[in-house]
Formats: structure tokens, sequence, C-alpha cells
């Protein structure tokens, strides 16, 4: 039984269902709501699968403003609303709730405006991560953000969780590549924050929605960067004896100031499997393999990674090889991408993602092994090295009583240590569920209590994805202040303040 405690239903609003259903029919049409149990079976997880909840009922918008009506039902009949894209958070971002309507944007997926001089494009949010690329890649452009998952992830889960992917190294993640948002507030108000340029006027709006994980609103609408597609690059592949000697690898190219595209990194388990996989000619008798991809002109890229091969070379590689020709490339990244997937193929996993600052690399990746080795389970370790950005699969067999809650446990271990070291809980994936209960590892009362502020200024009924992101006990104390303020008419945030 997992240890992370859900709210309990609402009995009235699930006495109601077939009423509430008639009535999201009247609101969007038949064809957008999915009622029947078998159809809203599909949405009742995530890519966390560990946890399933079956919602209310589930309605796919195919517009902003019948978003928006939704929204503004739901508000009035205080019925909660789980925001999803295409469902592939690995944090439980959009695990149902029982007494909550899933509203989903997956039929939301137009390009609405291209343009290219001004290096935009403006989207319906839900798009997937690679279309974006797809739509402009004729004229030489591309999006930056690339998850793993970009091939079925959509425009809206990445802003919910700002994520990031495997050349966030040098482009940034979601939130350096959005330039503006429509938002759909839970009372239904349309709200448009940034545009179609740089730094927009007032205050930054923009960087508080991003990351937000539905807590704030729906998004349905964005209008991201678009950038200039470089002449060329090219992956180069180092192997080393020991995990500690990769890190070493990753800070000492960081330190050197050449920023690549990418450093990925995998342990001798990942390896082995992703190899098998996509038969990409990675070198499998070596503990620690780095993934390291430059780009430019061929001279730039040529000097580039022989600057990279020296560095390497100070710490004895078993392993260098640099790619060859586009399609060496391409199943080089092909077995990165598909390295969630294929770890699946060798049992059940619990993903990480604590981020950590590069030059406790070594020393957290071999505490990782010690932990996961305390409880008795294996580890494969698949990151983003060049921004610290941790993904450890900790391996376990659901089926077998008591493994789930030592791959919890073993995961808390590691995100605590990444706290400790300065670090973060989360470097892409979100909050969540999964390490809701670990906020106040990272954050005291007080700076909860900021946070819990301004979620209630955009949802003071706290309808909009609810179970995620915030502790239980510091929601319901947040809830009781603010009746009691309301009771007593002044506001939650103190009298001077509303002052």
């Amino acid at each position: 039984m997992s240890m992370i405690e859900l709210p309990l239903p609402d009995p009235a609003v699930l006495n109601a269902r077939e009423q509430i259903v008639r009535d999201l029919i009247g609101i969007c049409g038949e064809d957008a709501v999915i009622s029947d149990e078998d159809g809203r079976r599909t949405f009742e997880t995530d890519a966390l699968t560990a946890y399933r909840r079956m919602p209310l009922a589930v309605v796919l918008p195919t517009s902003t403003e019948d978003v928006a009506a939704v929204l503004k039902y739901a508000k009035a009949r205080g019925i909660k609303v789980v925001p999803r894209g295409a469902g592939t958070s690995l944090c439980g971002g959009a695990l149902p709730a029982e007494d909550a309507i899933v509203l989903g944007v997956s039929k939301m997926n137009r390009v609405l405006d291209l343009d290219y001089r001004n290096r935009f494009a403006r989207v319906e949010t839900g798009i997937t991560n690679l279309a974006i690329s797809a739509a402009v890649a004729e004229e030489g452009f591309f999006y930056a953000p690339d998850p793993s998952s970009q091939l079925a992830c959509t425009l809206a889960g990445n802003l919910a969780m700002n994520s990031g992917g495997a050349h966030c190294l040098k482009y940034g993640v979601t939130t350096n590549n959005v330039l503006g948002v429509k938002l759909v507030t839970m009372d239904g108000e349309i709200v448009e924050i940034g545009g179609s340029y740089l730094d927009a006027e007032a205050y930054d709006l923009l960087a508080l929605i991003v990351g937000s994980e539905g807590q704030f609103g729906i998004i349905t609408e964005a209008t991201v960067r678009i950038l200039r597609a470089a002449e060329g690059a090219r992956p180069m592949m180092i192997g080393f004896e020991t995990s500690a000697k990769a890190g070493i690898c990753v800070a000492r190219i960081i330190a050197s100031g050449i920023i690549p595209v990418a450093i990925e990194f995998m342990d001798r388990p990942a390896i082995e499997v992703c190899e098998a996989f996509a038969k990409a000619g990675y070198p499998t008798d070596v503990e620690a393999l780095l993934i390291i991809e430059v780009e430019g002109s061929e001279q730039e890229i040529v000097d580039r990674l022989a600057y990279i091969a020296s560095i390497a070379h100070e710490l004895n590689p078993q392993a260098l090889v640099v790619s060859a020709s586009d399609e060496q490339s391409a199943k080089i990244w092909k077995g990165r991408k598909s390295a969630f997937g294929a770890i699946g193929r060798l049992a059940d996993y619990y993903c990480m993602d604590g981020t950590i600052p590069l030059g406790h690399l070594p020393h957290v990746l071999e505490e990782i092994s010690a932990i996961c080795a305390r409880y008795g389970l294996r580890v494969a370790n698949i990151f983003h090295a060049g921004d610290g950005n941790l993904h450890p699969l900790i391996m376990y067999d659901a089926n077998s009583p008591g493994e789930m809650e030592k791959a919890e446990r073993a995961g808390a271990e590691v995100l605590k240590l990444c706290v400790s070291v300065g670090g973060c809980l989360t470097g892409e994936h979100g909050v969540g569920i999964e390490k809701r209960d670990l906020m106040k590892a990272q954050f005291t009362d007080e700076d909860l209590a900021v946070q819990l502020r301004i979620k209630a200024v955009f949802d003071p009924d706290w309808l909009l994805n609810p179970g995620k992101v915030f502790p239980l006990d510091s929601v319901e104390q947040a809830m009781a202040e603010a009746d009691r303020a309301a009771r007593g008419g002044v506001s939650a945030a103190g009298p001077a303040e509303a002052a």
C-alpha cells in the first residue's frame, strides 16, 4: 500500500454525477464528454501508474470559450477540476480525484500563427511538443525544449511542469521559451499574460504561471519562441570505469566554459537495457556513459568535440566514440529518448527528479546506489547531467507486497539527499502527488504559507487540481485560516496587507 494519502471524495458530488454529466453535455456537446466507466478508466492515471482514481467525468473541450464555461459551471457548484494534457506526467500531476471533472485539452491542438520574422509560434496547448518543431522545420526553425516523451506529451503539460529535456543545457527549459499564454481562471475569466515579444510590461506573471501545475488556471493557448536550427550537430559517447569519473568529467566540461547542447548520463544497468532496445552501439563494458552533443559549423563541431575529448582523456576513459553519420546520431539519441520505456521492459520503476549542484555529482551518485542497496532495490541512473537534473529509476516488483513502499521510501531519501547538498526536489517533472509530502524538506512553514496565499488568489475555493503540490495539512490549515478571516471580515493575508 502506498504511503501517499489522497483526499476523500465529497459524497454529495458523487451522488450528483448523472446531473453533472448532463450539464457538461449541455455546455460542450455530447462528443466532448466521456461518462461511461470504460471511457473514464482511460483517464484514471497518468505515467505514475502506481496511483489510480476513477474520475467523476471527463470533458474534452475544443475551444477556450468552452473551457471557460466548464470552469465557471464547476466553480458555481463547488466541483473540483483536474487539468490534463496527454497524461505523461511522472509525478501524478494529472491523477484524477473521484469527485472531480478531468478537463483535457488534447482536442485543442491547432497551430494558430507562425511568425518567422519575429520568431514565434502561437499554438493551442493540446499540441504535442514535437509537433511544434515539425510545424516550423521546413523554414529551418525548431522549438527547443525536448522532453523524452516529446512525441506524446503536450505543451499543456510542459507548461504545467516547466519541462526541460536533453537540450535544455543550452536552450533552457519551458519557461525560457514561452513568451505569452492565454489562461482561463477557475471563475471562467479568460486572461492574456505576456505576448509575442520578450519582456512584457508590468509584473512577470508568466514566470509564476509556468510551472504552477494546474493550480492557478488552465492554459489553452501559448506563444512560444522558435529558434533557427544550427548548421549541424554531432554527439559523442564517452565511457568510464566508474560513475564518479563520469561525474568529474561533466563538472570539468562545464567549468571549462564550454556549454554543449546536451550532456546525458547512463550507468551500466541503463546502458545494457537501452542498447538491447535501440542497438545504438553503446559500449556495454563500462560502468557509466556520457552522451555529449555539440552544434555549429563543421569546424566548430570538430574543435569542440576535440576539446571535450582532451578533458575526458585526463580521466582515462574506457571508450570514446564520435558519431560518424546522421544515422548513427539518430540511433544514439533513440536509445536515450527510449530509456524510460526500455527500463519498463525490465521492471516496474519509480522515477526520481531531483536536481543538484554539479560539484556534488560523484558523491550523490554513490549515495543513491547506497540508499537503494539498503532497501534491496536496483537502480538505473539516466539523467541530464549538464544541469544536474537526476533521474534515478528505482526498480521494484509491483506484484510483490511491500516493494512499492520500499521504492517510495528510497525515493524520498534520494530527494532529501538532493536538497541536503543544495539542490531541489524537482527539475522538470513537477511535484504532483509524488513529492507533495516532501515539500517541507525544502520549504519552511512560512514559505509554504506564502505559496498557499498565492494559490488562494487564483483559486480561493481550492477546486483546481486538488491534493497536489501542497502538503494536505498545510492546505487544511490555510483553508481554515481563510474561513476564519472571511467570517471575521478580515483578509487572510492580514490586516496590514489587506489595507
